[in-house]
């Protein structure tokens, strides 16, 4: 039987009289925290749920410790993902741009009930084993529903509507609804939101009743993943002409505003939401300012959710992050599906920023976005996001770096709930 030679058991402390057999204690080369990276000489120490008790100096840590070569992290946020549309892999051929892939999309989605569920299962295993603790996930339907309530993963799931022609708003609306009941129903989410799809599925009067249905909620939208998006807004020119003739869809009604996209719709929302602005590859300077202006009609600053994997898969080109950084946008990470990546693990979108920008991200940065950031704009940092006492993050081991640095030899796998 082991001790821990700290003092006191209030506050986390240990008292050197104090056996703790059911205490685990971790090391490796480097510890990111949630806020820093420690090297070498210190030891978390968690209970055997998980539940993190304290980070101690290794001489005052006993013995019974485990020591991993690289580094240990709290768990991993996938902050956009599409777990319904996970037997879609391989489907879509890359690069054929966002026109295209939504139509191959929904024209490929359908297949049958088993081979739906059998692929999210795996999509959850493979969530779980390299180090994702949480998943803000895209539900159009409720198929999901039972794979999440056996899951060893908190969803928050954003319930999805589109209909860009107005006179079918509150019966999308509507319908909708029903399937975002039946989440709160079966207990298999932290939580639920109503949101927009994007802004080229989206009319302006489902605009203006789902911003009544959303206040003070977060909520995600599909933001810029095509220039054609801006091109839309801007002259009701671009290929999603193209994609409303194919669908049969009627846009007479639609009136350019001559703004971007991210200009045109972020003014429908006025009732204290967080927004998740995902994807982002077409945004601009002049749209971030405009983002960040001060406004009494947003909770938090907006937010902007990279899916770099996924980026280049359908368009082949990544977000601005050098923009993004110069000013100061809150950054999270998600891998978007299976239709449009080959995982769904949030290292190998760190590794694709890292290896994919001419200037250099700091790893205590870029592992911010994946584990603290996330877990703030999704309410889940009393538990989630960082080594802080108290909390049950879980820890991923990451190998195969060059002393901090990730390097595209670097693995993700999970050590702990």
């Amino acid at each position: 039987m082991c001790c821990c030679p700290r003092a006191g058991l209030a506050g986390g402390k240990f008292t050197i009289y104090q056996p703790i057999p059911l205490y685990r204690k971790f090391t490796a080369d480097h510890i990111f925290t949630g806020h820093q990276i420690l090297s070498g000489n210190e030891v978390l120490i968690t209970d055997q749920s998980g539940k993190v008790l304290d980070m101690v100096p290794t001489e005052l840590a006993g013995d019974g410790i485990q020591y991993f070569k690289g580094m240990l992290s709290p768990g991993f946020i996938n902050s956009h993902c599409h777990l319904e549309l996970s037997h879609m892999r391989g489907v879509i051929p890359r690069h054929t741009g966002l026109v295209e892939f939504v139509q191959q999309v929904m024209g490929k989605r359908t297949v049958s009930a088993e081979e739906r569920l059998s692929a999210m299962q795996a999509a959850d295993q493979e969530l779980y084993d390299t180090g994702t603790v949480a998943v803000g996930d895209i539900c159009n339907t409720t198929d999901s529903i039972e794979v999440k309530k056996s899951s060893a993963l908190r969803w928050h799931n954003f319930i999805e509507v589109s209909g860009f022609v107005g006179a079918v708003a509150q019966k999308r609306l509507d319908a909708i609804k029903d399937v975002a009941q039946a989440f709160l129903q079966s207990g298999s989410a932290e939580g639920v939101s109503l949101v927009p799809h994007a802004p080229y599925s989206v009319s302006e009067k489902l605009f203006q009743l789902l911003n009544e249905e959303t206040a003070h909620q977060l909520i995600s939208i599909h933001n810029q993943e095509a220039e054609a998006e801006n091109e839309l807004y801007k002259t009701k020119s671009g290929d999603f002409l193209k994609l409303y003739q194919n669908m049969g869809i009627d846009i007479s009604a639609f009136q350019p505003t001559g703004k971007s996209s991210l200009q045109s719709w972020l003014p429908y929302f006025t009732q204290h939401q967080s927004i998740i602005l995902v994807h982002n590859s077409f945004t601009s300077e002049d749209d971030l300012v405009f983002s960040q202006l001060p406004t009494a009609n947003r909770k938090l600053p907006t937010v902007f959710c990279l899916c770099p994997n996924a980026n280049l898969y359908i368009e082949n080109k990544l977000p601005p992050i050098e923009l993004l950084l110069k000013h100061d946008a809150t950054i999270i990470l998600g891998t978007d599906s299976y239709a449009s990546n080959g995982q769904l693990n949030i290292l190998e979108e760190i590794k694709t920023i890292q290896q994919e920008n001419s200037f250099n991200i700091p790893t205590v940065n870029i592992l911010q976005w994946a584990t603290l950031n996330a877990a703030t704009v999704f309410g889940w940092d009393d538990e989630l996001g960082s080594f802080d006492a108290g909390k049950r993050p879980g820890i991923v081991h990451i190998d195969g770096l060059d002393g901090v640095n990730i390097t595209k030899d670097s693995v993700a796998r999970r050590v702990t709930t």
